[in-house]
């Protein structure tokens, strides 16, 4: 959104997937690298079991979720405000799902003896406060119906957290979303996302949308529920989509839609759909692209799509 060069004191106008460098997002960046320091210190000690990374990350932890005087508030009711229009919208909820790994830290720490139960109670209790808002404010609930990349990551979100927080009808629910409505509305035929090769990043929004798909199969599968194999009645699934994206991560000339309008050039970076799905569809050239690519990428705007940065927080061992 950006000033309107006809009305220089009016309302923001919209230019699609053009980033204006003057917004304040000084807010979104600091919970960028706060989830980046948590997850990467829950890496150190699971990796060490030495308590001195657990112990710094839980400096981080209370300071953001616990402490009155420094916590975020549970909810988004100013995410993304636009001058002159709106104080707040529902397309926010995106910027949170930097608070994934966050979560997800939490989890494996005190499932490793790493965190104490004692500590991990209060940062539960704030996401299960932000889930209450997530899935009942008008906002949580616009951008669950979202029919593009927005749905899927509401929608990756909300089992994270819900995983977090033992709440497994609420998991379930996320599972049944992925399988009646998320693939039903987005996959096409050709393992492709309409909704994201349309707009005006189609490269990066396709990355981006079916890594919170791969996301919601990696934490949503059960052992009788493998979200990575089910398909829809026409064939529709996952595998589908990851067998029409991978061919263009690891030759992007073949692309056939037109370039990104903004940072094309930076991607592909180090997806973990890659990873996982070349894992769960045992696809070594997948594997082995995700190895080359980027894995720190420094542009922000290219980390505002990568949330998901410390692989071993999501293998099976650490679930």
């Amino acid at each position: 959104w950006w000033p309107d060069s006809a009305n220089p004191d009016g309302a923001y106008i919209q230019r699609d997937g053009l980033t204006n460098p003057d917004n304040f997002v000084d807010h979104r960046l600091a919970m960028v690298a706060m989830s980046r320091t948590v997850a990467t210190l829950a890496v150190a000690a699971l990796a060490t079991r030495d308590h001195q990374y657990s112990d710094r990350a839980l400096v981080h932890l209370r300071a953001w979720f616990v402490d009155d005087t420094t916590r975020m508030s549970p909810h988004l009711l100013y995410a993304q405000a636009i001058k002159g229009r709106v104080t707040g919208r529902g397309i926010g909820i995106i910027d949170t799902i930097h608070l994934i790994e966050v979560a997800r830290a939490v989890e494996a720490l005190e499932r490793h003896g790493l965190l104490a139960s004692a500590d991990a109670a209060p940062l539960k209790d704030w996401f299960r406060q932000y889930l209450t808002w997530l899935t009942t404010h008008p906002y949580g609930l616009t951008e669950r119906a979202a029919k593009n990349n927005h749905g899927t990551w509401w929608t990756a979100q909300v089992a994270v957290f819900a995983r977090l927080t033992g709440d497994a009808a609420l998991l379930d629910s996320c599972r049944k979303r992925f399988r009646a409505i998320l693939l039903p509305q987005q996959l096409a035929s050709d393992g492709s996302f309409p909704l994201e090769t349309s707009r005006s990043k189609p490269y990066s929004y396709s990355l981006f949308n079916l890594e919170g798909m791969a996301l919601l199969a990696q934490v949503a599968s059960d052992s009788g529920d493998n979200l990575w194999k089910f398909t829809l009645s026409d064939g529709r699934g996952l595998r589908r989509a990851f067998d029409y994206i991978v061919p263009f991560v690891i030759d992007k000339s073949r692309w056939p839609f037109p370039p990104d309008v903004m940072y094309g050039d930076l991607f592909p970076v180090r997806f973990c759909f890659l990873l996982w799905g070349g894992v769960a569809n045992d696809d070594q050239a997948a594997i082995a692209v995700w190895k080359r690519l980027e894995s720190d990428p420094e542009n922000v705007e290219v980390q505002r799509t990568t949330p998901l940065r410390q692989p071993v927080l999501w293998l099976t061992e650490h679930r």
